[in-house]
């Protein structure tokens, strides 16, 4: 006979909830944070002001006015002219893994939308899909915004978020470097602005392309921008680098990227450029 009986009638007291269901950690200084207050502060750390990682939806809703966003070129997909194979597997079963995982077909989405009430032409990277990585779909789209913008006489803003080209792909991966800057060469003989906003990270055969060749180089602050990694670097030269080397404040500091901009005021900036350019 068991020592006690539990009443049936007392009503199970509710589960608290869970920590990890209130509290975000900062994956930089480790604080704890509130989640409602790291979502209010669109995932910025307020205690070192470290920007998170965003999806290509959640970029779509810091920036542009709401319900004016309309995507183009949602058809363009990845390829592989290669059938391209490594010891993880075969480039096409990760790709379809990537698409079902992230509801993307590449790793940018383009449209058009608002700013504050002024059109605009934009492509978003989304560093979830294969690292960001620059291959034939994320190039033809950001060729084909590119046309758009300039057939809608539209200024075009680019935020990069990759880790280079996409190897799966080979040369036709490396060919989009060529191809996204000729189609940047044609908004510029139209006369139409190109900002190019810089998130983290941005490197390789992005940062070597369109992120770039824009007339205005914005970004995040503390993103990683640069080409090869510091390792790589550091061994090629037999010199230490700079702790700082490859953070936006360095790019800053030394003329390759024009300001650093929190997250909560990147679409007031953005409004007060494109006016400044004549944009309405």
């Amino acid at each position: 006979m068991a020592w006690f009986h539990k009443s049936k009638e007392i009503a199970a007291k509710p589960e608290s909830p869970k920590k990890e269901d209130i509290w975000i950690q900062c994956p930089s200084c480790k604080a704890h944070i509130y989640k409602d207050e790291w979502e209010k502060n669109l995932k910025v750390c307020d205690r070192c002001h470290f920007h998170e990682r965003l999806t290509w939806k959640e970029r779509v809703d810091v920036l542009l006015d709401a319900g004016t966003f309309v995507e183009l070129n949602a058809k363009v997909s990845w390829n592989d002219p290669l059938k391209f194979s490594d010891s993880k597997g075969p480039y096409a079963e990760k790709a379809v893994e990537n698409c079902e995982k992230t509801g993307m077909k590449e790793s940018v989405a383009t449209g058009a939308g608002k700013i504050n009430g002024i059109k605009v032409a934009i492509a978003i990277m989304d560093f979830r899909f294969m690292g960001g990585s620059l291959a034939s779909g994320t190039g033809e789209k950001i060729l084909q915004t590119a046309l758009y913008a300039i057939r809608h006489k539209l200024p075009y803003i680019i935020l990069s978020a990759s880790g280079g080209a996409r190897m799966h792909e080979g040369i036709i991966s490396l060919m989009q470097m060529p191809k996204t800057c000729a189609a940047l060469a044609q908004l510029r003989e139209a006369n139409l602005p190109y900002i190019s906003i810089m998130t983290d990270p941005t490197t390789g055969g992005v940062s070597a392309s369109f992120a770039m060749v824009g007339d205005i180089h914005i970004a995040e602050p503390r993103s990683l921008i640069g080409f090869a990694g510091r390792r790589v670097i550091e061994e090629t030269i037999k010199q230490k680098l700079p702790e700082d080397f490859q953070t936006a404040e360095y790019l800053v500091d030394h003329g390759f990227v024009d300001m650093i901009v929190h997250r909560k005021d990147m679409k007031d900036m953005l409004s007060k450029i494109l006016k400044y350019a004549g944009c309405r």
